[in-house]
């Protein structure tokens, strides 16, 4: 008799534009060739989900809304003072009272939306007859401690990182003290929350296992072509305004190099506003959210990925540059990239956020062909650790250990 594939669920916020919901996509796309996978994601927001998943994942959404991202839209136009700036033009008054009446409604309906989707989640996990429970977030954390089956394995997947933020540390600490284990994308994560985990004497168990690619391709860029890449959410945590006071300078050292950047966010509009006023429009292309087709081939036309993150719990993006031959340039403030760049070797890490060093460290690049070849070459065998056969089997490992 054959036996009977394990079921695998994960828990989802949505499955929206995002690092943790690309993520989400990734390992469920790698583990539904052997065991029977379900992603329960609360929210539906947009009427396909935003990273391609493998026809044999099934998919159930609890609440079927786009509310979450309209208030965020209207938190967006009151910080911004969009609504403000409207009050000197005659007839818009209808406009603005439009715009604060649909907050406050939207408001109010989101409050009990908040409720609702802890009760969903928590009915949901209640009734899972799933054999291995994955969550994502640390308040799914919580309801999978609270709900789940005993004789289901819980694990908590955590993709943040805390940068000193102690009250973010204690929540995900008590959200996973009662899990099964606790998975780290970071070797240096890994090693912090597993000391959190022996202070408060957790019976839950710290693992590290890396975000993965699915493979690296066949064709890597020539590194001829004078463009500059970045891909990643338009949020200030991103510094891609810094990124662009930068480039300004490396323009003015050499003119012929354009810069493409990839995504989209919150700050957009401040940053296009910005190319405006430093006639910069001609030189960079803000494309915003694009498919992984999309982006595979703008790197395989750059020659150099630059990174401006202030935080960063691992960086992804830097694996697929890198598995397509470009050296890359980061920050030392962005942890995640600690681990993936080995200075002078794949690429250039800059500490102190120094501009000066950084401009500098892209000029080398710029101007020394030899050096970016060998860069790349070098990304392209580092990666190889990161690849879907390699980290996938840790997962397996995982997912066939007995409950504690």
């Amino acid at each position: 008799m054959e036996n009977k594939r394990k079921k695998v669920s994960l828990l989802a916020l949505h499955l929206d534009y995002g690092g943790i919901e690309r993520a989400i996509v990734t390992l469920a796309n790698g583990l539904c060739k052997d065991y029977d996978v379900e992603i329960i994601s609360i929210y539906k927001l947009s009427s396909e989900p935003a990273f391609l998943i493998d026809k044999k994942v099934k998919i159930t959404y609890l609440i079927e809304s786009d509310l979450p991202k309209r208030v965020a839209t209207y938190k967006l136009l009151l910080k911004k003072g969009r609504i403000i700036k409207l009050l000197g033009a005659i007839g818009h008054d209808y406009i603005i009272k439009g715009k604060f009446i649909a907050l406050f409604k939207d408001g109010i309906q989101g409050i009990g939306m908040y409720r609702k989707r802890r009760m969903v989640m928590e009915s949901s996990v209640k009734n899972c007859d799933s054999d291995v429970i994955i969550s994502t977030r640390d308040f799914l954390n919580e309801i999978l401690a609270k709900c789940g089956r005993i004789d289901c394995l819980k694990i908590g997947w955590e993709h943040n990182h805390h940068n000193n933020d102690q009250s973010y540390i204690n929540k995900v600490v008590s959200s996973s003290k009662n899990l099964d284990y606790l998975v780290l994308v970071s070797q240096e994560l890994t090693s912090f929350y597993q000391e959190q985990m022996t202070n408060i004497n957790s019976r839950c168990q710290v693992l590290y296992i890396p975000n993965m690619i699915p493979d690296i391709p066949t064709k890597s860029a020539d590194l001829t072509s004078k463009h500059f890449i970045s891909v990643g959410r338009l949020s200030k945590e991103k510094g891609y305004l810094d990124l662009l006071k930068m480039y300004k300078q490396l323009l003015a050292y050499d003119n012929s190099w354009k810069l493409d950047i990839i995504g989209d966010g919150d700050e957009r509009e401040s940053l296009e506003k910005y190319l405006e006023q430093n006639n910069l429009t001609n030189y960079v292309t803000l494309h915003g959210f694009k498919d992984q087709k999309y982006i595979k081939q703008k790197m395989l036309k750059s020659s150099i990925y630059l990174m401006s993150s202030y935080t960063e719990s691992f960086g992804l993006v830097l694996l697929e540059a890198m598995s397509n031959g470009l050296p890359c340039v980061a920050f030392t403030s962005a942890r995640g990239a600690l681990e993936i760049i080995e200075d002078n070797v794949t690429g250039y890490l800059i500490t102190n956020r120094d501009f000066q060093m950084y401009i500098d460290k892209v000029k080398l690049l710029m101007t020394d062909d030899k050096q970016r070849i060998k860069m790349g070459q070098n990304g392209r065998r580092a990666v190889r650790q990161y690849t879907e056969p390699i980290v996938l089997k840790k997962w397996y490992e995982l997912l066939e250990r007995k409950i504690k």
